[in-house]
């Protein structure tokens, strides 16, 4: 993939490249600032970049999971949370891009799909003594997302499952913008807890 638009903007500035400004960036252009959101899309190519070279992806396919990246973070840009940090949140992303890149070569890293992930930025590698390794975490939401009632399983669905943006999942589903947003934040915060009851049963 050739490098695109994303990729050509000027080089970061030092001043927006911390967490609180990337954040007050990223909430600006929720909120319709086309200036800060060229500025974030800019500031966030090294940050990206560093990311997925970390998760293994090498040499040209960098500059290709950077602008798929980017691509995701502008389709789901309306389902960020201002009152969370935004790097754990861009990090989710872009492994899961990093990822998809790896698997192309033939590689397979251990990675579970998880909605948690666009909210939370939970890194997918297993931790020493975790008591629901990835497979039982993965099935574990698989039937949490299942038990949602149906506007907040319709939302993850759409949303992190499938990964289209609001306007694209308004339209598959019929449901305002609004109502797919205040049902998917709804639905993470449902499924966290689901996660949460998990973990303290089986550590019992």
């Amino acid at each position: 993939m050739a490098s695109g638009t994303f990729l050509s903007m000027p080089a970061p500035s030092k001043a927006s490249s911390g967490e609180a400004s990337l954040s007050a960036a990223m909430q600006a252009a929720q909120n319709g600032d086309a200036v800060a959101y060229r500025a974030l899309l800019r500031d966030c190519v090294p940050v990206i970049a560093a990311m997925v070279r970390a998760k293994g992806v090498r040499g040209c396919a960098v500059d290709d999971v950077v602008q798929e990246t980017l691509l995701t973070v502008h389709r789901a840009r309306a389902t960020y949370d201002p009152a969370r940090p935004f790097l754990p949140w861009l990090r989710a992303i872009a492994q899961r891009r990093a990822i998809d890149a790896l698997r192309r070569t033939g590689r397979s890293p251990r990675e579970v799909h998880d909605p948690l992930a666009y909210e939370a930025g939970v890194d997918d590698s297993p931790l020493p003594g975790q008591a629901l390794d990835l497979r039982e975490r993965g099935r574990f939401l698989a039937a949490a997302v299942a038990r949602l009632p149906e506007g907040q399983r319709q939302a993850i669905e759409q949303i992190a499952l499938r990964e289209l943006s609001l306007d694209e999942a308004s339209a598959s589903t019929g449901r305002t913008k609004g109502a797919l947003k205040v049902n998917f934040h709804r639905a993470l915060k449902a499924l966290r807890n689901s996660l949460s009851s998990a973990k303290e049963g089986t550590d019992a």
